[in-house]
């Protein structure tokens, strides 16, 4: 079986192929967002349909099942995410509106040393991000565990990767962040040929005038379709 941290290289970089290579032009579908804040025993649903250019993550959305039209970043997220790239991401949620602000960043490749036959054993190094084998892991579906090395101070790292036993992409990542409790954890399916998200919960800390508490939302996407014409004359290039 191959070290953990060469099996992490491999996946990031066939992630990266396949999400590079598969975009789709357009996306539609819909979002339901439950919002809780259980130290306040609060709850709120955000439901809306998304119609999103893929490329530059411009949206129509409306609020179900017949409220406000706006124009925007896809909310919460895009659908369309790799959050093994560069990413930058804001978050603030209380129980009246949820904010999140995403900046997708170029997908990720590692550099691999080509095979070499006078080599016995490549043993790749990451200095950012420690990686081992879960209990469960397997050849055919790995289960990454990661921990930050000291030279992560800030930002999201990837602190579990599950494989999908068929497609050998990602079916779960989860994103921590150094030094605070926010979580980012997505769940993946391939549709249409294409590596998008399904299913996410992003939960943080908030803190308001004398008030400090978690603060979860629970996204569900369904409906996901592929159009090749703009669903809105909006989104029209």
């Amino acid at each position: 079986m191959l070290t953990p941290d060469l099996a992490l290289a491999l996946l990031i970089n066939r992630t990266s192929a396949y999400y590079s290579a598969n975009p789709p032009l357009y996306m539609t579908y819909t979002e339901r967002t439950h919002v809780s804040a259980p130290t306040l025993g609060r709850t709120q649903d955000i439901d809306r349909s998304i119609a999103v250019r893929v490329a530059d993550n411009v949206a129509v959305m409306r609020d179900l099942p017949n409220g406000e039209q706006r124009v925007g970043q896809a909310f919460p997220v895009i659908a369309y995410f790799d959050p093994l790239s560069a990413f930058q991401f804001s978050y603030f949620a209380n129980l009246k509106r949820v904010d999140i602000t995403l900046q997708r960043g170029t997908p990720l490749t590692l550099s691999i040393p080509p095979p070499d036959p006078s080599v016995n054993a490549v043993v790749a190094y990451n200095s950012y991000w420690a990686a081992h084998y879960a209990s469960d892991s397997s050849e055919e579906a790995l289960h990454l565990l990661m921990e930050p090395t000291p030279r992560i101070t800030q930002g999201f790292y990837p602190a579990e990767i599950v494989e999908d036993a068929k497609s050998h992409l990602p079916a779960r990542i989860v994103m921590k962040s150094v030094g605070a409790d926010d979580v980012i954890a997505l769940d993946y399916g391939v549709l249409d040929g294409h590596w998008v998200v399904v299913h996410g919960t992003f939960s943080a800390t908030q803190h308001a005038v004398f008030l400090t508490f978690k603060v979860i939302a629970d996204v569900t996407f369904s409906n996901i379709a592929f159009p090749q014409a703009p669903p809105d004359q909006r989104l029209a290039s």
